[in-house]
């Protein structure tokens, strides 16, 4: 779910004055893939007891291989992203796929309901209604009960929740920042830097942690009490989403995006407690955490799909809620559907960016051509951002496919490798193209002439949706 989008005239002027002061691009991904060398081994991965070995490193890779049918994940995708993403290959993870709201939610309550001594949440918001006054209810029962709370919310999504909501939590001692959509005082740049703070964070105790697409709002909630009606923005429709839980030593490196925002942004000093704890292994999986900011060179989380997509061997399965593609991601999903590969995407076909869907369209006869199957999920707002590629690489975050995640927000995904998980991924893919209606080229070149007229008007507005 997104509230960037109906502020379209605002976003507009301010993007144009970033585009034009030529802060705004997109690197050459295959320009990067060029200078990593294929005979580059993989850095150092980090388990709980710090850096292994190249040798151990390289048994856990030979492991992961004979679990995967042949693929260049293993190869020259962790080549690029071990010399461009700069956050490290983590083992010794425990990873539970959380696929639909009520499921995250009830594992958000759960692990706020066990916290011992800090939680930490970051949003693009929080709403007025009856899940965030059962969020904001518990976390000021743990905040009374000695459990530090903090929290930050970006301004422009949480535009819509009164001043009176924060201030509630705010007066039990509950430590709360607004992500302004502006440069802080003090930073270089254009004298107003579009920026949107679009990650969706939970971390518990520094050792458990669940990020994904889903923020708090109970129109992600598929239960709604009896004799209530949905409240709030978009109330008449469901959104469909997903996220992760991560116990393990990747924890470590979504606490210190927290931390490192919350300074960034002007919070007050951060309590004494323990928000970085000795790592712990909680299982056998590997994640990489990758997390994207405005002014960044290398754009991560683009040059995670990018390359991503770009060494896929067999398949290539994407959901996204705005599909608004640049010229290198088109690319590379054409190119691999060119190679055989079986590439597959879910996108909504109802959104609260009608504009958004109809600029997607536009890619669709290029797409189709090229062998990518799309389809429509069907009635509810797919708002789910994931990808499984032959089955051993997957990812859920925040990230949207489109240029509002790649150049204006601060987003992140987890990158899991893993073959099990990506098997639940797989499965929880199919249930998405069980309801979903199958874009096929031979209707699509059928559809009606108004509809090419939207589709081409709205594709002159792709920067900004």
């Amino acid at each position: 779910m997104t509230l960037v989008r109906p502020f379209i005239s605002f976003s507009l002027l301010v993007s144009l004055l970033n585009l034009v002061g030529g802060c705004a691009s997109l690197p050459n991904v295959s320009k990067m893939i060029h200078e990593v060398s294929p005979t580059n081994k993989p850095n150092q991965i980090v388990s709980a007891n710090g850096p292994l070995s190249d040798n151990e490193s390289q048994v856990i890779i030979d492991q992961l291989k004979q679990t995967a049918p042949p693929t260049d994940i293993l190869t020259g995708y962790l080549a690029v992203m071990d010399a461009w993403s700069k956050s490290p290959l983590t083992n010794g993870n425990k990873v539970t796929l959380l696929g639909d709201e009520d499921t995250a939610y009830a594992a958000m309550f759960k692990a706020i309901q066990n916290a011992k001594d800090n939680i930490n949440i970051e949003t693009f918001f929080i709403e007025d209604d009856d899940v965030g006054h059962k969020f904001s209810e518990l976390l000021r029962q743990k905040q009374a009960q000695g459990v530090q709370v903090n929290i930050i919310y970006d301004s422009l999504g949480s535009s819509k929740t009164p001043a009176s909501f924060f201030k509630n939590l705010r007066d039990t001692g509950i430590n709360v920042i607004e992500f302004h959509s502006t440069s802080p005082p003090g930073t270089s740049g254009p004298w107003l830097q579009l920026r949107f703070d679009h990650r969706k964070i939970l971390i518990v105790d520094g050792n458990l942690a669940i990020t994904g697409g889903i923020n708090i709002s109970q129109g992600y909630s598929l239960q709604v009490p009896e004799g209530k009606k949905k409240k709030g923005k978009d109330a008449s429709v469901t959104w469909r989403d997903t996220d992760v839980q991560i116990e393990g030593p990747a924890v470590a490196q979504l606490q210190n995006l927290f931390i490192n925002t919350w300074q960034q942004r002007g919070g007050n000093k951060l309590a004494q407690r323990s928000y970085l704890p000795p790592l712990k292994t909680e299982g056998n999986v590997l994640v990489r955490i990758v997390a994207n900011s405005p002014g960044e060179r290398r754009r991560k989380t683009y040059v995670m799909y990018v390359s991503a997509v770009t060494f896929a061997r067999h398949s290539v399965h994407l959901t996204t809620a705005y599909f608004v593609p640049d010229s290198q991601i088109t690319k590379a999903l054409t190119d691999a559907a060119k190679r055989g590969i079986d590439v597959k995407i879910v996108l909504p076909s109802v959104s609260d960016s009608p504009m958004s869907v109809a600029a997607g369209r536009s890619y669709y006869s290029r797409l189709l051509k090229a062998g990518v199957k799309i389809y429509e999920y069907r009635k509810t707002v797919l708002h789910a951002k994931t990808a499984v590629i032959d089955g051993i690489w997957s990812t859920v975050g925040s990230t949207n496919m489109d240029y509002w995640s790649f150049l204006s927000n601060d987003e992140v995904n987890a990158v899991i490798m893993d073959r099990q998980f990506a098997s639940e991924m797989e499965a929880l893919f199919a249930k998405y193209i069980e309801q979903s209606d199958q874009i096929k080229l031979e209707d699509w070149k059928k559809r009606p002439f108004f509809s090419r007229i939207s589709e081409g008007f709205a594709h002159l507005f792709v920067y900004w949706l």
